[in-house]
């Protein structure tokens, strides 16, 4: 019977999303978390191996002889040593496509807070603010209406794309740089830019790309300094496209006017990132994806990658193995 081992389970399913679907796949083996340093020992004996943050470095792969397959529970695969693999022929697969929708909304959650502050005044109203204020309404935060503004996104898959159509319902002009082969959902216009001209037009700026060795810290502080003072910087995609002190310093010195963002450079978040203590930024913790619809349909197909493995097919291969 084949071996599976998932190290770190617990942020897919951490008792709402059952493991049915690979059960049936293997003998199983959960781990809620594991420590890199653990892992050769947690994994001694796997077939096939799960990780969604748990890193899977080229020493672990060369000492994990049973090694045949590894499924990484995300889009993103940078923390498996692809290369290493390859060279055992191990094919890695991810899930190219799974929380678009999740992502989406969440990243307009996190831009219509920045418009609104609706937690901030929620909270106000219940400190009894409202009760004591002698006119029918007030506001602490300027509210920003969206419609014939300029949403600017860098990276145009499938996320940016639904934040885009989400954006055209609001009446804002839809810019993108990127990969213009990417064509616009059907109805939407689009104008495309290069990234420069981008970050200096658009009113809101929002970043969908992956982080690859061209576009670590792409956001510094020259990209800060073409954009508008009362434009906003958002970020669901990865912590490491932005220079958090640059980008701490531009909201000091009210460069621009606010940022949101869902990830940071390390995760979980150290106390002495600068980012904890820039005025007008919103932080939350890596959870755009984490909708109960998209981890379950991350389960069933992370499931579907290691049934093809097993049936001599693989698929979503990320480091250029085709089958064993």
């Amino acid at each position: 019977m084949v071996q599976i081992v998932v190290v770190d389970g617990y942020t897919i399913n951490p008792g709402d999303n059952p493991w049915n679907p690979l059960e049936k796949l293997g003998t199983l083996r959960v781990h809620d978390r594991t420590a890199p340093e653990s892992l050769v020992t947690v994994a001694a004996n796997a077939d096939v191996l799960i990780t969604n943050k748990c890193p899977i470095s080229a020493a672990a792969i060369e000492q994990l002889p049973s090694l045949k397959f590894v499924a990484v529970t995300a889009t993103g695969h940078n923390i498996v040593d692809a290369a290493a693999a390859r060279r055992r022929d191990i094919p890695v697969s991810n899930v190219p496509e799974y929380g678009t929708q999740t992502v989406a909304q969440f990243t307009w959650a996190l831009i219509l807070e920045l418009c609104h502050r609706v937690g901030r005044h929620a909270d106000s109203v219940a400190a009894g603010h409202w009760s004591k204020c002698p006119d029918f309404c007030y506001w602490l935060t300027p509210q920003i209406e969206l419609a014939g503004k300029r949403l600017g996104l860098v990276g145009f898959g499938r996320i940016a794309q639904q934040v885009a159509k989400i954006g055209h319902t609001f009446g804002m002009e839809v810019l993108a740089s990127g990969r213009s082969g990417n064509s616009a959902p059907s109805g939407l216009s689009v104008e495309w830019l290069p990234t420069d001209e981008l970050f200096a037009a658009a009113d809101v700026v929002s970043l969908h790309c992956p982080q690859t060795p061209e576009t670590e810290r792409l956001v510094n502080r020259r990209l800060l300094g073409r954009m508008r003072r009362d434009a906003l910087l958002i970020n669901t995609s990865r912590g490491g496209l932005v220079d958090e002190r640059d980008l701490a310093d531009a909201l000091r010195a009210g460069q621009i006017a606010g940022a949101a963002v869902d990830v940071v450079s390390q995760e979980p978040i150290r106390t002495d990132n600068p980012l904890l203590s820039a005025p007008n930024c919103l932080i939350t913790p890596h959870m755009a994806w984490s909708s109960l619809a998209a981890r379950q349909r991350l389960m069933r197909c992370t499931a579907e990658n290691v049934a093809a493995f097993l049936d001599g097919r693989p698929i979503n291969v990320v480091n250029g193995n085709s089958a064993r």
